[in-house]
């Protein structure tokens, strides 16, 4: 049984660019939303840093996060939002072992 994959990304935009990284970012959302595989994309400003963006992704497996990577959105977006960013995006992909709403299961 293929395994859910969470994605957090952090995003640290450049002093001026904080309005056009939110932009980019909110367009990701529905067409993210939108695709098979895709059981959350969930965008969030980090309180007290208010340049901060996380991005909180779940997909019903690795062949989903990787149709995503493979979308004319996805791609667009990287390609625009690198030059807006102080820092390389953090991305760290996590296999659930346990969360609400997911049977983890059992180790033999």
């Amino acid at each position: 049984m293929s395994e859910r994959v969470c994605v957090i990304a952090n995003f640290l935009p450049k002093v001026g660019g904080e309005q056009q990284v939110e932009t980019i970012l909110r367009g990701m959302i529905l067409p993210t939303r939108t695709e098979p595989g895709c059981e959350r994309y969930e965008l969030y400003q980090a309180a007290g840093q208010p340049a901060s963006f996380v991005l909180f992704e779940i997909y019903t497996d690795q062949g989903a996060l990787e149709a995503h990577r493979n979308t004319g959105h996805y791609k667009s977006y990287r390609a625009g939002i690198a030059d807006l960013l102080s820092e390389p995006i953090k991305v760290q992909v996590l296999q659930v072992l346990d969360a609400a709403g997911h049977q983890p299961e059992a180790k033999t």
